[in-house]
């Protein structure tokens, strides 16, 4: 986003905030949050529903005061917790009581060792993991991050929950907001994949289709937030973007309590905004200095589809800046063409000595079949990316197969049937006799 809308937008979003909660910011109850610090600049703001910095126009997220703590009574507290991102309450943005409040109470979800994918792509026995979100309430690993928002929404007095979408965030949207009693209203690219339209909408809430790709309608929900007609709307991935973003570093926590307390060596994380990414790495930074786990070095690794690969592009050509590209991938989910972390994604990869790389739509639908094949885990076209690059990278020399490494799969395959359905079928059809099931080569 251009500074000048950013700066009219953090304006507006000001001037629509009641000055109630402006001032009554320090005394909103968000757990350990201290503060909302620029990325850029460190300037410091007061939480609340704000997210680029007044001095510079950076981006905002949350700082906290985690000074409080015993590393094993923490560690005691998170083990005790229920079986979902709130055992992790203590390390977020959240009210201390939260997970008793009306949430779909996402997270816990599967680390699969992945011995059978391990053995076609080279890695060693007992050193491939995939962290498989697609068990969550809606499927994919959007509920995380949506779990934050909405508490940050009671917090600041939001009565409708809105966002910009490519078809996960709609879903989870939708879901959170009818659990917890408020009005959503979400904005999707008009030619969105029908699953995740069917399960955005069935919530009951509002669902609007905007004719262009995901940049167009995250340009229209930025004009409606500065707009009267916007007011007491919460943007989960605007207005509310620092409290929102918080949710994927739940990711990073239970990869390494699921590892016995231990960071992996290398991950395989997919880029869309590029916001999972680099929120995994604070998350993994933060379990080091609380002493949660022991430091040591860590590679992550970014994944993009070749038809919407601008950080990839960036990382390549050795620059700094991430172009904008117009998206053209069956990886919709993944199809951000001005990705608002494509930047601190690049530091991250080059800071950690991992890398970005991206794959062709042949090679996510061949990754897709991979993994179902071989692990029984049906991923989205996003998950394809994921696996995809990750053969590629061991094949390059890129990826060392004989460390632990953890490759995620973001959502469900049967949100995006159509990327496998026209070469995936019936094996044979036959007469209900045992000589056609003979003539058909079936037998063993």
């Amino acid at each position: 986003m251009a500074a000048q809308t950013v700066a009219s937008t953090t304006n507006s979003v000001t001037s629509t905030t009641s000055a109630a909660s402006a001032d009554s910011a320090n005394a909103v109850d968000l757990g350990p949050a201290a503060a909302l610090s620029c990325r850029e600049c460190g300037h410091r703001v007061p939480l609340g529903p704000v997210f680029a910095c007044e001095e510079c126009f950076g981006p905002l997220e949350i700082a906290y005061d985690f000074s409080a703590y015993d590393t094993e009574e923490l560690r005691k507290r998170i083990e005790a917790g229920p079986a979902n991102i709130w055992r992790y309450a203590p390390l977020l943005p959240v009210p201390a009581d939260v997970a008793e409040k009306p949430n779909i109470n996402p997270g816990w979800t599967k680390l699969v060792k992945a011995d059978n994918l391990a053995r076609e792509l080279g890695v060693d026995p007992g050193k491939l993991f995939v962290k498989d979100d697609s068990g969550n309430p809606t499927h994919s690993f959007k509920d995380r991050v949506v779990a934050q928002a909405i508490e940050a929404a009671r917090a600041f007095g939001f009565t409708t929950l809105s966002c910009s979408s490519t078809g996960n965030l709609a879903g989870a949207v939708g879901a959170a907001a009818a659990r917890a009693g408020f009005r959503s209203c979400v904005f999707i690219p008009h030619d969105l994949e029908q699953g995740k339209v069917v399960m955005a909408a069935v919530y009951g809430g509002e669902l609007v289709g905007i004719e262009g790709n995901y940049d167009d309608v995250n340009r229209f929900c930025s004009e409606l937030i500065g707009d009267p007609a916007g007011e007491g709307w919460g943007f989960v991935n605007v207005n509310l973007r620092p409290y929102y973003a918080e949710g994927s570093k739940t990711l990073a926590y239970e990869i390494c309590e699921q590892l016995g307390w231990q960071l992996p060596d290398q991950l395989v994380v997919p880029i869309a905004s590029g916001s999972q990414l680099t929120k995994i790495d604070k998350g993994l930074q933060e379990l080091i200095k609380l002493g949660l786990v022991e430091d040591k070095p860590y590679k992550i690794f970014g994944a993009q589809a070749e038809g919407c690969s601008p950080v990839s592009v960036a990382y390549k050509a050795g620059l700094d800046v991430v172009r904008p590209q117009k998206p053209n991938t069956i990886a919709k989910s993944l199809a951000i063409g001005n990705p608002a972390d494509g930047p601190y994604v690049l530091d991250i990869a080059r800071r950690t000595g991992g890398a970005v790389e991206d794959v062709n739509d042949e090679q996510v639908v061949d990754a897709i079949k991979l993994l179902a094949r071989t692990e029984g885990i049906f991923a989205e076209t996003a998950g394809g990316v994921t696996v995809g690059v990750a053969k590629k990278l061991i094949e390059n020399g890129l990826l060392d197969p004989t460390l632990t490494t953890v490759v995620l799969n973001t959502g469900d395959g049967l949100k995006t049937l159509d990327a496998v359905a026209s070469d995936t079928g019936l094996t044979a059809t036959i007469r209900p006799s045992l000589d056609s099931f003979r003539e058909a080569g079936l037998a063993s």
